[in-house]
């Protein structure tokens, strides 16, 4: 009995790791942000790809909003649309792609990030950020919904048209919103 349950587990771990290696296939209709993106995620107006907000919150950058487009694919990783809206992400030692570290090099490494309550710190990269100063990865369903804490990491999360996908820096005890 436990034999055909390891012999599962072992196909499953296969194919994720399969998945990781060979990346996705799902083509995304533009390497770069689309033209128009920026006004119409800002504005709120309807996105035929995915919107994306990128908020650096107490990082003292500009946001990113922009509407990546998707093709006619129906469902694209999330990292390509960030990286197609101009965003660059770092993922941590231990955790890969999984876990975004650092966006466009913020916080850089040798950035003190202070938190109140929190002695300053530095972020290495190396494994889990600081629960204190780390960036949220958030998903929309739909562009009427609210917001939602991503249950899965920018390396492996797919998103589909209408849907939108956000990271936000966030410090200290409450968790802001992409754009709030």
């Amino acid at each position: 009995m436990k034999m055909p349950a390891l012999a599962a587990l072992t196909l499953l771990g296969a194919l994720a790791l399969t998945g990781c290696a060979a990346g996705t296939t799902t083509p995304v209709a533009s390497p770069t942000p689309s033209s128009t993106g920026s006004t119409a995620a800002a504005q709120g107006d309807t996105c035929a790809g995915v919107s994306v907000v990128v908020d650096f919150g107490p990082l003292d950058e500009a946001t990113i909003t922009d509407c990546a487009a998707t093709g006619d694919a129906a469902s694209v990783a999330a990292s390509k649309l960030v990286a197609a809206a101009g965003a660059t992400t770092e993922g941590t030692v231990q955790y890969g792609d999984q876990v975004v570290c650092r966006v466009n090099g913020r916080p850089a490494a040798d950035e003190t990030i202070t938190v109140e309550g929190a002695a300053p710190f530095t972020e290495s990269c190396q494994g889990m950020p600081a629960a204190a100063a780390y960036w949220a990865l958030w998903v929309k369903p739909s562009a009427g919904a609210d917001w939602q804490y991503a249950q899965k990491g920018l390396g492996s999360l797919e998103v589909k048209p209408g849907q939108s996908v956000g990271l936000v820096f966030t410090t200290g005890t409450e968790t802001p919103t992409p754009g709030s």
